[in-house]
């Protein structure tokens, strides 16, 4: 499969667990030639044997997930499927453990998602209700970032096709998403069956009555983001290598900005200073790097300690910003009790991961407006905080650089809240 010639976007899916994400995603693959008749009918095999032979799809990435940790190594291939226009990654498979956490930290940023909603009887009411996930996940999409969406109303097997049970959960879920800020006018809503493959490829001759677009002809819908070349530069270190005859070779993803041999550049927050002597993706030397390349550069003068993942190299002249403390809009999706002045929890940013206090809570949203100064913050309350890191970091305005301006909080293994930075003061 080559991905010649086509602009390439990074998607994510999202959507409550049992909503058939995994079957819609490995059937959608095969629909695309991503995996060959073969490599189905060993899985279609492998499942029959455990009697769950209709799960073959979903099967596909429970096989691709389990060989990969256990370190088989995988042609990625599997992850990357092509539509008339686009060549896409799918950044974000079903099952993966912390959506939230890849979604901010991920060396690659969705561009779009596909939100998955089961039209199963019930199974759509769990999934928007106050603890399923269909509502948190389109929240998140949004809070990070992706602001490009299709809704794939899933399981229309289960519905038996029928047109009101479609209308039904599209006109729900819409309220919601346009509550969360999308503009509803550009979302593609697709009655779909992973399991059979109505509507993935080909339109189902089982649903006469939907005159929209198939789940891959929505996919082209979508427009690529334009590249921030004009902005900074800001580059999150993902990694350090030393390389015999080259030396000290930081590596990461570009996010704004562009990269030329010679430049002058920092790494904060320890500001180092170096010269760029060479920059490299994909084994190859290039004469520049551009929002979205991920790359490896040397550097003149940089040894092993001056650099280490989670710090963000800039230009000399324009460095990225180390926080003295900053305001942030928190939305908190899963803590056990309540957030409180002094709580401590680590958050991460780019590739850094610090310690921060919430130092205020200076305002919460309420139905009616909002409450200045609440005593604590719990599930669902979206407010206003100051917060302190406890050590020196590199955080950003969102509005300036997105990538290095929205942020996790974690704590106990899960994803506490999500947060865009309003201001920064500088340290």
């Amino acid at each position: 499969m080559s991905s010649k010639g086509k602009p390439h976007l990074n998607l994510v899916i999202i959507g409550h667990v049992d909503h058939g994400k995994s079957t819609m995603t490995g059937h959608l693959l095969y629909v695309c030639g991503s995996i060959t008749d073969r490599e189905i009918e060993r899985f279609e095999k492998e499942a029959e044997l455990i009697g769950r032979g209709s799960f073959k799809f979903a099967w596909v990435l429970d096989k691709l997930k389990e060989e990969r940790e256990r370190g088989v190594t995988i042609d990625l291939a599997f992850y990357k499927f092509e539509t008339k226009k686009y060549y896409y990654t799918i950044i974000d498979a079903p099952g993966h453990r912390d959506f939230v956490k890849n979604m901010i930290t991920g060396t690659s940023q969705a561009d779009a998602a596909i939100l998955v909603i089961s039209a199963g009887t019930g199974e759509f009411e769990a999934g928007i209700s106050t603890t399923g996930q269909t509502r948190e996940h389109a929240l998140l999409a949004k809070t990070l970032g992706v602001n490009q969406i299709i809704v794939a109303v899933n399981k229309m097997d289960l519905a038996s096709y029928k047109e009101e049970r479609f209308t039904e959960i599209s006109e729900e879920m819409g309220r919601n998403l346009k509550l969360f800020g999308f503009d509803i006018t550009k979302i593609n809503f697709v009655p779909v069956s992973g399991m059979i493959g109505d509507n993935l490829g080909e339109k189902s001759d089982k649903m006469p009555w939907y005159k929209g677009l198939t789940l891959l002809d929505a996919l082209d819908t979508f427009t690529v983001p334009p590249k921030p070349t004009d902005k900074p530069l800001r580059l999150p270190v993902q990694d350090v290598y030393t390389i015999t005859g080259i030396g000290t070779v930081p590596v990461g993803r570009v996010e704004s900005g562009v990269l030329k041999p010679k430049d002058e550049v920092i790494f904060q927050p320890t500001g180092k200073k170096a010269a760029v002597m060479s920059i490299e993706m994909h084994h190859e030397e290039i004469a520049e790097a551009i929002p979205g390349d991920n790359i490896g550069f040397s550097c003149k003068g940089l040894s092993k300690k001056d650099a280490r993942r989670g710090d963000v190299v800039g230009h000399a002249k324009n460095p990225p910003t180390i926080a003295k403390d900053l305001t942030a809009t928190v939305q908190v999706i899963r803590h056990p009790s309540v957030i409180a002045v002094g709580y401590t929890p680590v958050v991460h940013c780019g590739t850094a991961q610090v310690a921060i206090r919430f130092a205020e809570l200076k305002m919460k949203k309420t139905k009616d407006g909002q409450e200045d100064n609440p005593d604590f913050l719990k599930n669902g309350d979206a407010a206003e905080v100051l917060l302190i890191p406890t050590r020196d970091m590199v955080i950003e305005q969102y509005s300036e650089f997105p990538a290095l301006g929205r942020f996790a909080v974690r704590d106990m293994g899960q994803t506490v809240a999500v947060g865009i930075v309003k201001k920064v003061t500088p340290k």
